[in-house]
C-alpha cells in the first residue's frame, strides 16, 4: 500500500506469498557490487522483467557495476549509489546522499524491491533504506530473522549447507515468490558498431584482423585474484611461439603499466588495447574473439555474456563466480587456505595461483580452442588439433 511502512513481520518459515508480487509492477532491483556481479544477476532480472506484463525494473547499483547494467536490456533505469557498507565505496562519501537517495526511492513509487548479496554480505543496510522509502515489498537472502526490514525472506542455506553458482543463487532468491526463469543464460544488448569500433581501434594499435588471435586479461581489482606477472610473460611466450595466434591484452588505462611489464620480456610482438577500449567495445572485441585467457574478474562474465569460451585463472578467494554458460576452463591449484574471501592473500604465497603452471593455461587454452574455433578459423584447426598439449 502506499504512503504507509508495511509493518507485517517476515514470516519465519520460509513460506512467501507469490499473489502481491505477480501484481507487482514497478520493481526495484539492488546489486551494489560491481561489473561481474551485476552480469551474474541479469538472468534473475531478466526473469524479473518478462514475468509481468508492464512490469518495469530499476537497479540500484555502484558506479562501476552501472557501466554493465547500461548493456542489459531489461532494465529500463539504473541509479548509481556508493553504498557505504560496501567495499566499493569511496572516500567522498556524505551521509546526506543516503537520504537523497531514500527520498528518490520513495518519490519513485516502488511496488517491490529485490536485495541480491554474495552469501558474505548482510541485505539488512539495504533493506533499510527499502524500508525507509516505504517500498512495500522487500525480499533477500539473510543468515537471521530480518523481522519487519523484509517482508519475504529466504534464509540462507550458504555457506553451510551447499555453495551455489552466484547466478543460480540470484535465480532461487526470485524463484521463492514464484518469479520462474525461462532462460539462465547471461545475454547484454550490445550498440549497433560495437564490434567494428573495438576492431578498427584494435588495428590502429598493430592488430591483424586477418590472423587468428587470443585475449588476455592479466589485471584484477584485488591482488589475490592476480596471476603472476612472469606467468602471464611465459603464457604469452608459449603461445606467440607457436606462430599461429596473435596475442591480445586488455585492461583499464590503470593496467597499462602491469601489461607493460608483462610484454617487455617477450621476444614477439604483442598488441596491449589498455585504456582504449569502452565497455561496450571491449564486450564487442570479445565477441569477436575464438578465446579469452582471463583472472577471476568482470570481463570473465563479460566473455559469457557474448559467448566467448574462457580460460579462467581462478584464485581460491571464494567458489561461486566461475564462468557461467559457456565452455570453460577453470585452473587453481588446491590448497588447504580456500575460500579465504580476502583481497590480499593471508598466507602471502598465492599458492592456489602460484602453482598453476604456465604450460598448464596453454594447454588449457589449445583444449578450448580445439573444442570451440571451429566456425571462426576452420582453416587452423588441423594445426591446434597436432599441438602437442601434453601437461
Amino acid at each position: 500500500m502506499r504512503g504507509n511502512i508495511l509493518t507485517r513481520t517476515a514470516p519465519e518459515n520460509g513460506h512467501h506469498n507469490s499473489t502481491d508480487w505477480a501484481a507487482a509492477r514497478h520493481i526495484l532491483c539492488i546489486r551494489l557490487d560491481t561489473m561481474g556481479d551485476v552480469l551474474m544477476t541479469s538472468p534473475a532480472i531478466r526473469a524479473i522483467k518478462e514475468t509481468g506484463p508492464g512490469r518495469s525494473v530499476a537497479l540500484l547499483t555502484s558506479t562501476r557495476g552501472a557501466a554493465a547494467a547500461q548493456l542489459i536490456p531489461e532494465i529500463d533505469e539504473v541509479i548509481s549509489y556508493e553504498a557505504p557498507w560496501m567495499k566499493t565505496s569511496d572516500s567522498t562519501y556524505s551521509r546526506s546522499q543516503d537520504w537523497s537517495l531514500i527520498r528518490s526511492l520513495k518519490a519513485g513509487e516502488y511496488d517491490a524491491a529485490v536485495i541480491f548479496t554474495v552469501y558474505s554480505q548482510s541485505p539488512f543496510p539495504a533493506a533499510m533504506i527499502c524500508y525507509l522509502a516505504e517500498i512495500p515489498l522487500r525480499l533477500a537472502h539473510s543468515h537471521e530473522n530480518p523481522y519487519q526490514l523484509l517482508s519475504d525472506w529466504v534464509q540462507d542455506p550458504e555457506p553451510d549447507r551447499f555453495i551455489r553458482h552466484e547466478v543460480q543463487r540470484q535465480i532461487d532468491l526470485i524463484g521463492s515468490v514464484g518469479i520462474r526463469a525461462s532462460d539462465t543464460h547471461i545475454r547484454i544488448r550490445l550498440p549497433e558498431g560495437a564490434v567494428e569500433r573495438a576492431l578498427a581501434k584494435a588495428s590502429a594499435a598493430g592488430f591483424d584482423p586477418c590472423r587468428p588471435w587470443v585475449v588476455i586479461h592479466p589485471g584484477a581489482n584485488a591482488a589475490s585474484r592476480r596471476y603472476p606477472t612472469d606467468g602471464f610473460t611465459q603464457v604469452a611466450e608459449e603461445i606467440l611461439s607457436d606462430g599461429l595466434y596473435q596475442i591480445v591484452w586488455t585492461g583499464s588505462n590503470s593496467e597499462r603499466e602491469l601489461i607493460g611489464q608483462i610484454q617487455h620480456p617477450l621476444h614477439r610482438r604483442s598488441v596491449s588495447l589498455a585504456g582504449k577500449l569502452n565497455l561496450e567495445e571491449l564486450a564487442g572485441f570479445l565477441k569477436a574473439s575464438p578465446l579469452l585467457i582471463s583472472n577471476n574478474t568482470g570481463p570473465v562474465h563479460l566473455a559469457a555474456s557474448v559467448g566467448t569460451p574462457v580460460v579462467d585463472l581462478y584464485a581460491l578467494t571464494n567458489p561461486q563466480h566461475t564462468p557461467w554458460g559457456v565452455p570453460s576452463r577453470v585452473l587453481y591449484h588446491d590448497v588447504p587456505c580456500k575460500y579465504c574471501y580476502r583481497s590480499i592473500c593471508p598466507e602471502g604465497h598465492h599458492n592456489c595461483l602460484q602453482l598453476v603452471t604456465p604450460h598448464q593455461v596453454v594447454q588449457a587454452a589449445y583444449e578450448l580452442l580445439a573444442e570451440t574455433c571451429t566456425t571462426l578459423f576452420p582453416r587452423m584447426l588441423p594445426e591446434i588439433k597436432g599441438k602437442d598439449i601434453s601437461p
